[in-house]
């Protein structure tokens, strides 16, 4: 008889996804249990936890997870802070762009472009801020605009598409785990938004101590290269 592995499953913002993954395989082996991991937009996420899908442990921006925990929806004490990730500004590997250094230098960019790709303007947090400073800028022609479900899909689809004309707003973390794409830099002020990112374990959730171990993980010291590297700044 084949045995089952038991399973963590996690809900994750997808700005989070490169960490999660890079850590997976620690956890798994300390654990003996297997990951499950779901990753999109914040928005979208918060619904599957809201429509019963199976969670033990969340990460959504702290704001999101405060409102869980004054909900009752969280254990409490369980909420670990993993870090700050700007809105960045990608383009293709290879395309000759400037970094993005004030807001002439990213309307200027964003004039050339041919494309833009950016995450569901509605429910994910760097796809409403990159909107907002579309149409801040004059530059929200709803004919070049590329929205995705989230920010990695949109910049893989952008990956994919290979367009020197092309330009991607979505959190530091999604550029920096697409292959294919070149970080110009974070949004420039007045522009700049850094989020903060948290997990907690969720009320209810059948591997309640393994999902503490998982945020223990994400959070700890020792692995606070790799969170950086994965785009995430100390808060």
């Amino acid at each position: 008889m084949r045995l089952t592995t038991a399973r963590v499953h996690l809900l994750s913002a997808g700005a989070a996804k490169g960490l999660v993954l890079a850590l997976q395989p620690d956890f798994e082996r300390a654990s003996g249990l297997q990951l499950v991991s779901t990753f999109g937009a914040v928005g979208a996420m918060r619904e599957q936890l809201d429509a019963g899908a199976p969670c033990d442990a969340i990460v959504l921006t702290r704001s999101m997870l405060d409102a869980l925990a004054a909900a009752g929806r969280t254990v409490a004490g369980s909420v670990r802070d993993i870090g700050w990730v700007h809105t960045g500004v990608a383009v293709p590997q290879g395309a000759d762009a400037p970094r993005v250094a004030d807001a002439a230098a990213l309307r200027a960019l964003l004039q050339r472009a041919d494309a833009i790709y950016l995450p569901d303007p509605e429910r994910a947090t760097a796809g409403i801020h990159a909107l907002k400073v579309l149409r801040e800028l004059g530059q929200a022609q709803p004919e070049r605009l590329r929205p995705h479900p989230n920010g990695a899909a949109a910049m893989a689809a952008m990956a994919r598409a290979a367009d020197p004309a092309s330009v991607g707003i979505t959190q530091v973390s999604e550029i920096l785990y697409t292959p294919g794409l070149q970080l110009l830099g974070a949004l420039p002020p007045p522009f700049a938004l850094a989020t903060l990112y948290s997990a907690a374990v969720v009320k209810g959730a059948s591997q309640a101590e393994a999902a503490a171990s998982l945020l223990a993980l994400l959070s700890a010291p020792p692995w606070a290269a790799l969170r950086q590297q994965s785009g995430f700044e100390p808060r």
